[in-house]
């Protein structure tokens, strides 16, 4: 496993670390505690070190479970969790100072744990961006002891931007894969200057980037790829990255052919985000230890040439960018 540097908050985290989605979210399945532990569990003796999740996956049950695991390791493993989605409704008036302290006070007793490694706004309204004393609040419990850094997830770079503003924001958690691209343009270069540390989520564009697709692949109804690709439940964004899905498998034909048969598609989209130094860490899910298993090979598999980045931005431009750039 490879580590880089966390921004500000001067961690070293696995490159690729776990996101918990998958283990505690909208992906057509109930929560199971032994699949949990088993996948969290192998992520850890393979040398992942940050395991991402969130109080509103499976109502805390993702929390429980990721901190009784890293409580009772004997390395040293940093939690991120994120709060806010738990308002409903999800608007930038229900966002308080006491509503938000509450939900840390919550993450703190599910997480087993006296102070947070990291705690994240989870994509919060547009408007959120704009309220210092919402930020202030973090400022607060920094200083009480409760949390050690703050950070946020979003959906916009102009979100991102406006977040880094505020001196006491050490990260910022996005969606960066081959299929949205716009991050890399001045944000990279913004938070860069500033020591923000970038956390790459949806990095397989919930799967499409498997190249496990076709048009016959269906999915299950409790799963977000199929009541979500409109926008019906939170962001479309956030289901195969806001791409069309037949677009997306023209587009991830066109990707195959850049690389060798017996390349693994998946090794190729989270080392084409890797090459982006600005990037501290990518967080895939994983549904199972052999999709885990399947991501951490990554850094055995053979490395993406330039001459293949520059084939991937091509097919970016010709298929994905009329399409989402503008909007996220």
């Amino acid at each position: 496993m490879n580590y880089r540097k966390l921004g500000k908050t001067n961690l070293e985290i696995s490159e690729i670390s776990l996101g918990t989605w998958q283990v505690g979210g909208k992906w057509g399945s109930d929560f199971s505690f032994k699949n949990a532990e088993n996948i969290i569990k192998t992520a850890i003796d393979k040398g992942v070190n940050f395991i991402d999740t969130a109080d509103v996956y499976s109502a805390g049950l993702s929390e429980k479970v990721v901190g009784e695991i890293v409580r009772s390791s004997s390395q040293e493993v940093y939690i991120a969790t994120k709060c806010g989605r738990q308002l409903n409704p999800h608007t930038d008036a229900a966002y308080t100072t006491a509503a938000l302290r509450k939900f840390v006070e919550n993450s703190l007793t599910n997480l087993g744990v006296d102070s947070i490694d990291l705690i994240q706004l989870h994509c919060p309204p547009t408007a959120v961006y704009n309220r210092p004393e919402i930020f202030g609040l973090f400022d607060d419990l920094t200083k009480e002891g409760k949390i050690k850094n703050y950070g946020v997830s979003v959906e916009k770079v102009a979100e991102a931007l406006k977040a880094i503003e505020y001196n006491g924001v050490s990260t910022v958690q996005i969606i960066f894969n081959m299929f949205r691209q716009k991050p890399s343009e001045l944000f990279f270069k913004e938070a860069n200057k500033k020591n923000v540390g970038i956390i790459a989520r949806v990095p397989l564009a919930s799967g499409l980037l498997t190249g496990k697709f076709n048009t016959a692949t269906t999915f299950n109804k409790e799963d977000h790829r199929f009541f979500n690709r409109d926008g019906a439940a939170f962001d479309k964004g956030e289901t195969f990255s806001g791409i069309d899905y037949n677009l997306g498998l023209q587009a991830v034909a066109e990707l195959k052919t850049i690389f060798n048969e017996d390349e693994n598609l998946v090794h190729k989209a989270l080392q084409w985000i890797l090459s982006f130094n600005e990037v501290s860490c990518v967080i895939p899910g994983a549904s199972s230890t052999d999709q885990l298993l399947a991501n951490l090979n990554t850094n055995k598999a053979n490395s993406i040439s330039k001459e293949q980045l520059a084939q991937v931005k091509n097919i970016y431009d010709s298929f994905i960018k009329k399409e989402v750039h503008h909007l996220w």
